[in-house]
């Protein structure tokens, strides 16, 4: 069996948000309270813009959904359309600023085999074709070890208060390898 990424569409949406549940309430366990993963809804989901942007992606195993997540070059870091107060549409300077990745979320059935690096190492593709030289993201405890796995490094530890209850989040950052046509330039 073979993973296949493609770019999610409007058509898409009940099936994220569907693995974006799951995903959130089972693999924090281990991670966060309880009461921290219901708090932790209120800043995860599933941002449409990345949909009409076109940044967002799924893999799929013979149909089957097995992760989703993307890019992008708007200053939002995180949160989903529910998130007003976290949204920063503004679209960022490639020469001064790092891409994002956004809602990266694997099914725990899928979980451990290479569906998020999969998806991690498109958006960088994307983001370093579009003039990015580093990526950010904010990362929840439990995807912290994929993203320190892939190369990147915590800048900023941060806790977001839901309700009174602590959501603990790490920003990270990854700087991109020049593209080919820029080690052209440079040799």
């Amino acid at each position: 069996m073979s993973f296949t990424l493609r770019t999610a569409t409007e058509e898409d949406l009940p099936a994220l948000r569907e693995l974006m549940a799951l995903a959130i309430d089972t693999l924090q366990h281990g991670f966060l309270s309880p009461e921290q993963i219901v708090a932790s809804r209120a800043v995860m989901g599933l941002d449409t813009q990345l949909i009409a942007d076109r940044t967002y992606f799924m893999v799929e195993e013979e149909g089957a959904l097995a992760g989703c997540g993307g890019w992008s070059r708007r200053a939002t870091l995180y949160g989903g359309d529910h998130s007003v107060s976290l949204r920063e549409p503004r679209l960022l300077d490639p020469a001064t600023e790092a891409a994002r990745v956004r809602a990266m979320y694997t099914h725990p059935s899928f979980a451990r085999r290479g569906v998020g690096r999969m998806i991690l190492d498109q958006c960088e593709r994307a983001a370093a074709a579009e003039g990015f030289d580093a990526v950010e993201l904010m990362g929840t405890m439990s995807g912290q070890p994929l993203y320190a796995a892939a190369g990147y490094r915590p800048i900023e530890e941060v806790t977001d208060m839901v309700d009174g209850v602590p959501v603990p989040l790490v920003r990270m950052r990854k700087e991109l390898e020049a593209s080919s046509s820029q080690r052209k330039l440079g040799s």
